[in-house]
């Protein structure tokens, strides 16, 4: 293995193209001091598989981000070596190459830094970066490199959803239609997932963090320090959204009836509530229209070279 990652990681300085194209002529900024290459994105998705990569040998990137699971892993929250627990749900990976920051709060500007945080992290994956180092020959840097490379060959598109935004009669449903009617105008659902990916980028208080009176997590104001970011998480792409459950950043709704649910009666108040949290007073068959369009996301997934 340490022979083919050399082999790999010499044949990566050939450069590719510089952006990568997704379907709905969106393309993904690539940093000029990472440029794809089919070598690194090969090196990175053979990291991405490897147990070597946690201080036990127990666990993978893929162990939280299975691609079988839309790169999730289908727990309410991350479980690392020994057991341990984490305190948010695994997000998934889907178009992360699309993303202006990274993690549940942002704390990562670029996906060369977020893609080493699991593995030093003691409650992930827990190996220290000389571990890491001595067990792969690599650098930290030409890791992150590889490793950032391959997620961002990691994208959705061709949905049923994406077939009726460019002309194709019948592609969604009179149910999924109505659906998307409702999340495009008084569900709300398009103030923060919007775009071509779904989401704003930015970080919102919806209150699922909420409980007994006081915020269990306070979100994006652990990086930022600013009090309009207490209880505030990333807006998170509703691309293949019917195969990542459970949602929100702490994994508390199961399904997507919840999802949908828990919004159309406001979520929970607290005093940095986002404004488009509201109740919606939906009548159940719109609530079910709703579910269905965002079924209607699930699409194809491509991933490495």
């Amino acid at each position: 293995m340490r022979v083919l990652y050399a082999v790999l990681l010499a044949a990566a300085a050939v450069a590719a193209p510089q952006v990568v194209p997704l379907g709905l002529d969106v393309h993904m900024p690539v940093p000029d001091d990472n440029p794809l290459t089919p070598a690194k994105v090969k090196l990175g998705r053979l990291l991405f598989h490897d147990r070597r990569l946690s201080r036990d040998g127990s666990l993978s990137c893929a162990s939280c981000h299975d691609p079988e699971r839309a790169f999730t892993d289908g727990r309410a929250v991350a479980q690392g070596v020994d057991g341990k627990q984490g305190t948010r749900n695994a997000p998934t990976l889907i178009n992360r190459g699309y993303g202006a920051s990274h993690f549940w709060d942002g704390r990562a500007p670029a996906l060369e830094k977020q893609v080493l945080e699991p593995i030093f992290n003691p409650v992930e994956m827990a190996l220290t970066p000389a571990g890491l180092e001595t067990r792969t020959k690599l650098t930290a840097a030409e890791i992150a490199r590889a490793l950032a490379s391959y997620v961002r060959t990691i994208r959705s598109g061709d949905s049923r959803f994406d077939r009726h935004l460019y002309g194709e009669t019948g592609a969604l449903t009179r149910p999924e239609q109505k659906g998307l009617d409702l999340f495009s105008s008084t569900a709300n659902c398009w103030v923060c997932h919007t775009g071509s990916n779904f989401s704003d980028e930015q970080f919102h208080n919806t209150g699922i963090a909420w409980r007994g009176g006081r915020l269990l997590d306070v979100g994006r104001f652990a990086v930022t320090g600013a009090a309009s970011d207490r209880g505030a998480f990333k807006t998170p792409t509703l691309r293949e959204i019917a195969r990542t459950a459970p949602y929100m950043h702490d994994g508390s709704l199961a399904t997507l009836e919840e999802v949908v649910d828990y919004y159309n009666r406001g979520g929970n108040h607290n005093p940095g509530l986002h404004g488009a949290v509201r109740p919606l007073h939906l009548a159940p068959e719109d609530k079910r229209a709703l579910v269905a369009f965002l079924r209607s996301l699930t699409g194809r997934i491509q991933e490495g070279w």
